[in-house]
């Protein structure tokens, strides 16, 4: 039997979980929510493209985002729209937004809101 020592095969998630039971989560969703990538007329928390939003007990977030695809016109713009978007929730001491392309993004990811809207349901 042949027992693989590769992490990605015992349970470690692909995509790192978000602190939920942080008081500021529900804010920094809102805030990525009002973030819209200019080609999809769906916020991008609905999209999928926030994977994870990591606060610290000092209140400093992490989020690692995603792009619909590697070429998008405003990769380099679309994480600087989030952190501003973000450093304005009231309690937050700073933002640092990481772009990632593991896993890749897929329609699966997106909320059946942004489904509905988008026509796919």
């Amino acid at each position: 039997m042949n027992v693989s020592t590769d992490p990605m095969l015992e349970g470690t998630p692909l995509i790192k979980p978000s602190t939920t039971d942080h008081p500021l989560y529900e804010a920094a969703v809102e805030a990525c929510r009002s973030v819209h990538d200019p080609e999809i007329p769906v916020n991008i928390y609905d999209l999928g493209l926030i994977y994870t939003i990591e606060i610290s007990d000092d209140n400093k977030i992490e989020i690692a985002m995603s792009l619909t695809a590697p070429g998008c016109p405003v990769a380099g713009e679309m994480p600087g729209w989030v952190a501003d978007a973000v450093s304005a929730v009231p309690g937050v001491q700073s933002v640092n937004v990481e772009l990632i392309w593991e896993p890749q993004w897929g329609m699966d990811m997106m909320s059946d809101e942004a489904r509905l809207e988008l026509g796919f349901m």
